[in-house]
């Protein structure tokens, strides 16, 4: 528990200062988007992948920082020796730093925090016998604006779900409004 308020209160902090940092800026954008790709895990008898999905939406305070919250499917994960099958899911929030490399192309990396949820409790895997918690997720990525309007993500993301680790690799399309 005191992981998740020091990782609530450190998510929390960098908002705040990001807003105040990018209160002048004259770049401010909504956005939202949608990604396909894979989720894997390979842990104790599970070493499989899956089609995974996202929708996600967020909010550019200038060009160098994004607030993202958004919900993945990680799929439906099964066990190499008959144990019963993982089906994931993960509504997040992370806190996004950019680097532009030039006007098409950035590359960020996310921290945040995700609330994932098994159908089924896994405890050999999570560490506990609920079956949802919330556990920290970080990624990288690279973006490339085709306009104004619309852009693309190459996004790599891992998701704690308790003790076990799950990547997710996406091709993801945004919108900004």
């Amino acid at each position: 528990m005191h992981k998740n308020k020091l990782l609530s209160a450190l998510l929390l902090s960098s908002t705040l200062g990001a807003v105040a940092f990018g209160a002048n800026a004259q770049d401010h954008h909504m956005y939202m988007g949608a990604g396909v790709g894979q989720s894997k895990v390979n842990e104790g008898s599970y070493d499989d992948r899956d089609t995974a999905f996202s929708v996600f939406g967020g909010y550019d305070f200038n060009q160098y920082f994004s607030v993202e919250a958004g919900y993945a499917d990680l799929g439906n994960l099964k066990s190499n020796v008959g144990g019963p099958d993982l089906e994931a899911t993960a509504p997040y929030i992370a806190a996004v730093g950019k680097l532009p490399i030039n006007d098409k192309v950035s590359l960020y990396a996310k921290a945040g925090v995700n609330r994932w949820s098994l159908d089924d409790a896994a405890p050999s895997l999570t560490g506990t016998s609920d079956d949802s918690g919330t556990d920290p997720t970080y990624g990288i990525g690279v973006n490339y604006r085709i306009n104004d309007k619309y852009a693309l993500r190459g996004d790599y993301s891992r998701l704690k779900l308790g003790d076990m680790n799950v990547d997710m690799a996406q091709i993801q399309a945004t919108f900004h409004f």
